[in-house]
């Protein structure tokens, strides 16, 4: 499961389609509707808020907003609640850059051209329910974390 902290305008078609699916089962896992996925590390940040549901709601009404900005036909009814207007959850400028580096790496291989143009962004944004702060990659990634990615730090 990845919930990228980086803005989705920066996914590739089968990225975005992801996020949509896994931020779907996130949902789910956040209401207590699955058993699986219950402890990965990716639901630390939602689960710490006041209102879980909530915040990863919002997170897929922008991935839903992306999506449809691009035509796709993502079901806004899956979608159980969100608030554009609710406080946003910290990441640091580490997790921003090691999920930028990460989507980078997989476009190098799954679609060279958005990967050429990626390679150009000199600021990279983050999700819009995120606010960015000062520091290395989140704790929570670690276990996700490349040993190469890490030994650079």
């Amino acid at each position: 499961m990845r919930l990228w902290s980086i803005h989705p305008k920066y996914l590739d078609v089968r990225g975005l389609v992801a996020v949509w699916r896994e931020a779907l089962l996130a949902q789910k896992v956040l209401e207590g509707k699955t058993k699986g996925y219950v402890n990965h590390p990716q639901l630390i940040r939602f689960q710490k808020t006041t209102n879980p549901i909530l915040y990863i709601g919002t997170y897929l009404y922008y991935i839903y907003l992306e999506g449809k900005s691009r035509n796709y036909k993502f079901d806004f009814t899956k979608i159980r609640t969100f608030n554009t207007n609710i406080p946003r959850i910290p990441v640091t400028r580490g997790q921003i850059k090691y999920e930028f580096n990460h989507l980078l790496k997989k476009l190098s291989e799954r679609d060279k051209a958005l990967y050429i143009i990626l390679k150009r962004v000199k600021i990279i944004k983050q999700h819009p329910i995120f606010y960015v702060t000062e520091g290395p990659i989140e704790k929570w990634e670690f276990a996700y974390a490349s040993k190469e990615y890490l030994s650079q730090r």
